[in-house]
């Protein structure tokens, strides 16, 4: 066995054993992109990203990796590594350091490994894969081996990721398409649905790296991979978005009746909602038939009562009293 098995990053341990060397092909066969074969990044759109530039594209796995992070950096040119004209092997080089940084900058990240194997697309995509803080076992070749063998990350940590990720190179141009979860605000009804809830969202086991790298070397196939990270976030219910209005305040046409006490007692007996609304936005426009003087009730529920043994003001007594009451009003 070659030495390497016995260095602690190595993942496995026990008896294991070489695989015979296959005999070498005459022709080796085509990749993706090459002959009569169909390029996956060519036929992506840019929903299927994370973020998109003019000439630059930036896409995650189809699901949460047991790595903080794995991200593929690709041209949109359909062109391989050296193949590239000297104005994108420049940018390459800038897209490569502001990736790089962008992933270490998140919670938990120690180093982050660039990677281009290219065996199984024609299109240029170089690996980018986060290697988790303190884990120096991880250090090394073998990171994308571990990845498969790691328990998968929370589904909500790794798209508030790729929502950092997304923001910082949205930071020197382009279009961020990653969005950071959705924050449930709605309550558990029972200590037993909130209990219930963290095995919902825990995702799947599975390779997927290994599932890209292996004999295909690219990204999966399926279009919107990784990026419609808003498909999975359930919509606020039409309950909870009339909760949110501001409190004591009733909106016409958003319940069918009053559902809270504050709103039964928000309309005074005799008057409709109708006549609440028509007075609050107007309160002082119309005139009264209080007796002008330094201090005058304030124009709401209270001024609708007729004063006793007054006569109607006339329009030119106290004009800075009609510009608005001096005392507290119900709008204070």
């Amino acid at each position: 066995m070659p030495d390497f098995t016995q260095w602690p990053s190595f993942p496995f341990e026990g008896d294991i054993r070489v695989k015979p060397l296959a005999d070498p092909v005459s022709v080796e066969p085509p990749r993706k992109g090459e002959a009569h074969r169909e390029c996956t990044a060519c036929l992506a759109p840019d929903e299927a990203y994370i973020w998109v530039g003019e000439r630059w594209r930036v896409r995650a796995m189809d699901r949460p990796t047991g790595l903080p992070m794995v991200l593929i950096l690709e041209s949109r040119s359909h062109l391989d590594l050296g193949d590239l004209p000297n104005l994108l092997a420049a940018e390459l080089g800038v897209m490569t350091v502001r990736l790089e940084r962008a992933i270490r900058s998140l919670d938990g990240v120690a180093r982050v490994h660039v990677n281009r194997w290219g065996d199984g697309s024609a299109h240029l995509h170089m690996w980018f894969l986060a290697r988790p803080y303190g884990r120096l076992q991880l250090r090394g070749t073998f990171l994308s081996l571990w990845d498969s063998i790691l328990p998968p990350i929370s589904e909500e940590q790794w798209r508030e990721n790729l929502a950092l990720v997304a923001a910082w190179l949205a930071e020197f141009g382009g279009r961020p398409l990653a969005e950071p979860p959705r924050i449930q605000w709605q309550a558990p009804s029972s200590l037993a649905a909130q209990s219930a809830s963290p095995a919902e969202t825990t995702p799947t086991e599975g390779g997927s790296l290994l599932d890209a790298i292996g004999e295909t070397a690219e990204p999966p196939d399926a279009p919107g991979v990784g990026v419609n990270l808003e498909s999975s976030a359930a919509p606020a219910p039409a309950e909870t978005v009339a909760e949110e209005t501001p409190s004591g305040e009733t909106v016409s046409g958003a319940v069918s009746g009053p559902t809270t006490e504050q709103e039964t007692d928000a309309v005074p007996p005799g008057a409709s909602a109708a006549d609440v609304a028509e007075d609050r936005p107007e309160p002082v426009t119309q005139p009264t038939h209080s007796t002008p003087g330094p201090h005058i009730e304030s124009a709401g529920r209270g001024s609708r009562a007729a004063p006793t043994g007054t006569a109607a003001p006339t329009p030119t007594a106290e004009p800075t009293d009609t510009a608005g009451p001096t005392g507290p009003t119900e709008s204070d």
